[in-house]
């Protein structure tokens, strides 16, 4: 039988609403699939169960009052451990923040508990988010739900789980390189990379550039549409954020395949992939390429795409951790100190040259979105391998010249400012979650979700491409 645990965030609001059912029963069952299953992933790295049941009584008792209901009444949420949260605790995945509570909540989080969601626990990251690896010196890795022993990819990895494993209906999740994108490929779940502006983050320590963001995650596009809709809103403390569409607040509508023009790349044109997930990902789509007015084998431009982002990336990482890693340099994973140490080889001239490129980029990526609807492409270069391991070195064979370079498929999208939805596409060779990107132009989110989720209806006809759940049995043992 089903819990309630296990059902859209979109049907159990509805229920909420209705009154057919509780937050008290939905908390409770999210509670009890978090003790089952957390020993088995270790995703779910704070939690706060009794002041959630707190907060579902009183969410309980509004719906018996008639009051208002945001659109995230009574919806348990788990809350990335890069976020702050009042009263509880927030490491960043950081021994120098072991301890750390917070006094408030920021934003994102509270715009969220605004919309009446109630927070259960901070799901695990890698350290202030560095790598596709969730595995931290505080909490140790987090496995993937499908195999334990490999990763989950990150830095959004214990959202990803959380939702695959139905601890939560919806997680937040946050992307710079991949960071919710490639956790939900190799988990089986959607995550959404916003616009940058369009939920506020303000908080990031280099504000003026806009490559890192706040998403949403969920098991399906529509669930992940309403959480977008609860943490979107302006602010002025984000120099990207401003007036919204109006679009992203209503309810999901699916968009007309049939009208609609795709570009099909299996590599972006710059990114290693490895054979094994190339060929999986002209199978997949060949199976639904034809439902798209027009499906073009085309790759975008992105020339120079990587020394381009190693370069931005140095910037924000040197102007946010170069201090922690000069004074605590033994007490930080390899994946920060490695950003910081690199980041600190560039020179004026290589961030000049990295800020033109970049614009080049994003030029030619809205260039190519006047003329096709969306870039369909790999979530993942490769299938999930052991968490033991903190990045992919090499594939097929040919070594990777940097620890993110695995992760170009994601992060070239990031230096185009595209906004780009992950869809779960059935399962590779191994057992484990494949997935593919729909990524559109800056600004046209409501249009990629749609195209998302006219997209994954078809995905979900088909036994081969259809969304895989993990064995819940065995890891609950």
């Amino acid at each position: 039988m089903t819990e309630l645990c296990d059902l859209t965030a979109i049907d159990l609001r509805r229920r909420i609403g209705s009154k057919d059912i509780s937050p008290v029963e939905l908390t409770e069952s999210c509670i009890r699939r978090i003790e089952a299953v957390n020993p088995a992933v270790n995703t779910m790295v704070s939690t706060c169960f009794e002041r959630a049941m707190d907060e579902a009584k009183a969410a309980e008792q509004a719906v018996m009052d008639g009051e208002y209901l945001g659109v995230l009444h009574g919806l348990p949420i788990g809350i990335k451990d890069l976020e702050a949260t009042e009263g509880l605790r927030t490491t960043f995945g950081s021994k120098l923040y072991e301890d750390n509570v917070p006094e408030a909540d920021q934003l994102s989080v509270s715009n969220v508990r605004d919309e009446g969601a109630i927070v259960v626990g901070k799901t695990n990251t890698p350290e202030f988010g560095a790598g596709a690896n969730t595995r931290n010196l505080v909490f140790g890795a987090t496995g993937n739900p499908f195999d334990p022993e490999k990763t989950c990819a990150g830095s959004s990895g214990g959202s990803a789980v959380a939702l695959a494993t139905g601890m939560v209906p919806v997680a937040s999740g946050s992307d710079y390189g991949g960071s919710l994108r490639t956790p939900a490929a190799f988990c089986g779940i959607v995550g959404f990379r916003p616009t940058p502006g369009v939920v506020p983050a303000e908080a990031k320590p280099a504000g003026l550039l806009p490559f890192s963001v706040l998403g949403p995650m969920a098991r399906n596009v529509a669930d992940a549409a309403l959480l977008l809709s609860a943490q979107a809103s302006a602010d002025a403390r984000d120099p990207f954020s401003g007036d919204l569409d109006p679009a992203l607040f209503e309810p999901m509508r699916e968009a007309d395949l049939g009208s609609m023009r795709a570009a099909i790349s299996p590599d972006l044109g710059c990114s290693p992939v490895s054979k094994a997930n190339r060929a999986l990902f002209k199978s997949r789509t060949d199976t639904f390429r034809h439902v798209f007015a027009e499906a073009q084998d085309r790759d975008p431009d992105f020339t120079d795409v990587h020394e381009c982002f190693e370069v931005l990336r140095g910037v924000v990482f040197v102007g946010a951790h170069g201090e922690r890693v000069k004074n605590h340099r033994d007490k930080i994973s390899p994946n920060v100190v490695d950003n910081v140490d690199r980041g600190l080889q560039y020179n004026l001239e290589d961030v000049a040259k990295a800020h033109l490129t970049q614009t080049k980029i994003a030029r030619a990526w809205i260039a190519l979105l006047d003329e096709v609807d969306c870039v369909i492409c790999p979530a993942a270069s490769v299938t999930p391998f052991p968490h033991a391991e903190w990045f992919v070195s090499e594939i097929d064979g040919e070594k990777m010249p940097t620890y993110m370079r695995w992760l170009s498929l994601s992060y070239a999208p990031t230096m185009a400012m595209a906004c780009g939805c992950v869809l779960p596409c059935g399962i590779d060779e191994f057992g484990m979650p494949f997935g593919i990107q729909v990524l559109g132009a800056p600004g046209r989110d409501r249009q990629v979700l749609e195209i998302a989720a006219a997209l994954e209806r078809q995905l979900a006809a088909n036994p081969e491409t259809a969304r895989p759940l993990p064995d819940l049995n065995t890891l609950s043992k």
